[in-house]
């Protein structure tokens, strides 16, 4: 199987995918332990600071002795270099804001999962053309359900997660699922800077406990 399917595979079985970025390495690592506990096997962290690079390569430290089931992904890629760099510290896949065509191009032709962001027909028709097959549907508060809904039945082949203002209400979550994506993306509402500020681990287990068993529920549904 090559690493582009298993990543994808992974992901969907989830059905969802918690996303965070804190720049306390200590926090990042332990919130990385806390929702390995509570189920998840694959995660982006947002690269989103300074000290991005440098906590992701501790948290592939800390997978490869605790966690060796975990697929570390990396979000907010936005350029070559910053593909390069994360390829060189063992991000297992790579999500963008926006579609990279040279990010896209470079990374598919050594196997890796790419996921861009799009937000028109005309973005997921040269994401595809790309090779691209999973498609991050961002932002998905603006976008809604009724778009995926309307635009579905034209890309076939492809895969699709909404991220960005995705809630935890099994409502929200149903509305996406009965619209045909094949995951949801899940950043500040499942893993607040709330929590990890107060470090509250207990309750980011909880709630991805929750969120987890809502997804599949809604899967079977």
């Amino acid at each position: 199987m090559s690493n582009i399917q298993k990543v994808s595979e992974a992901i969907v079985a989830q059905g969802i995918l918690p996303l965070y970025f804190n720049p306390d390495e200590h926090v990042t690592i332990e919130v990385l332990k806390t929702i390995y506990r509570a189920g998840i096997r694959a995660v982006e962290y947002t690269n989103r600071g300074e000290a991005a690079l440098r906590n992701f390569k501790k948290m592939v430290e800390s997978r490869n002795s605790e966690m060796p089931d975990l697929l570390l992904g990396i979000g907010t890629i936005k350029n070559l270099q910053q593909a390069k760099d994360f390829v060189e510290a063992g991000a297992d896949f790579f999500i963008s804001p926006g579609f990279v065509p040279e990010v896209a191009d470079f990374l598919i032709r050594q196997d890796k999962f790419y996921s861009p962001g799009c937000m028109t027909p005309t973005e997921i028709i040269a994401a595809e053309n790309a090779g691209v097959t999973f498609i991050k549907l961002f932002p998905g508060n603006l976008l809604g359900p009724s778009f995926l809904s309307g635009i579905k039945d034209i890309f076939p082949n492809l895969l699709f997660m909404p991220t960005g203002g995705v809630d935890t209400t099994r409502e929200n979550i149903e509305g996406w699922f009965k619209a045909g994506v094949s995951a949801v993306g899940m950043g500040s509402k499942l893993i607040s800077k709330k929590l990890m500020g107060e470090q509250n681990y207990a309750e980011i287990e909880s709630e991805t406990r929750k969120v987890l068993e809502i997804v599949q529920a809604v899967k079977k549904a």
